[in-house]
């Protein structure tokens, strides 16, 4: 007689585990010790960026994402071939008396440093705030420029009937 037992299938639990860890993190995130679920808040910390070379012109470009952001609020900083940007985004803070259904504007301070390729000549970087797209180049070393190495193969004897 064959016995039938429900088992549960292994993926419910992980998904649960999943689930509680998602829980708790969105409650680290909104700095909240209760264990009341809470609508999660995007944390702008890391904008995003871009860079490449340009072999045409010889410069090289990077592009930093900071939408929203006045640009008196960046700085740029530049240590060797570190380069760090710092800001704020300021908020005109909550609205009294309203209840969010979705929050995911942030106004903190972000940093994120990038370091400069060797080559790119540091003393003539330009820094430009084009629709909320902070666009950076910098003219480089003709070292600095990806070059295309050719790869020898060995050649063919000729056949030794001669």
């Amino acid at each position: 007689m064959a016995i039938l037992a429900k088992r549960e299938h292994m993926f419910n639990e992980r998904f649960d585990l999943r689930h509680s860890f998602d829980r708790l993190f969105n409650r680290v995130l909104n700095h909240s010790t209760s264990a009341e679920d809470q609508p999660a808040r995007l944390i702008f910390a890391v904008p995003p960026i871009e860079a490449w070379v340009d072999n045409e012109k010889k410069e090289y470009h990077l592009s930093i994402a900071v939408p929203g952001i006045d640009p008196k609020e960046i700085q740029l900083n530049l240590h060797g071939n570190n380069l760090t940007v710092t800001g704020e985004q300021k908020g005109s803070g909550e609205k009294k008396g309203t209840d969010y259904l979705e929050q995911e504007f942030s106004y903190d301070r972000f940093a994120r440093t990038i370091v400069l390729p060797e080559g790119v000549d540091t003393k003539k970087l330009e820094a430009e705030y084009k629709d909320g797209v902070l666009e950076i180049t910098a003219p480089l070393s003709e070292s600095a420029l990806p070059k295309r190495i050719e790869i020898k193969t060995p050649t063919k004897a000729k056949s030794a009937g001669a």
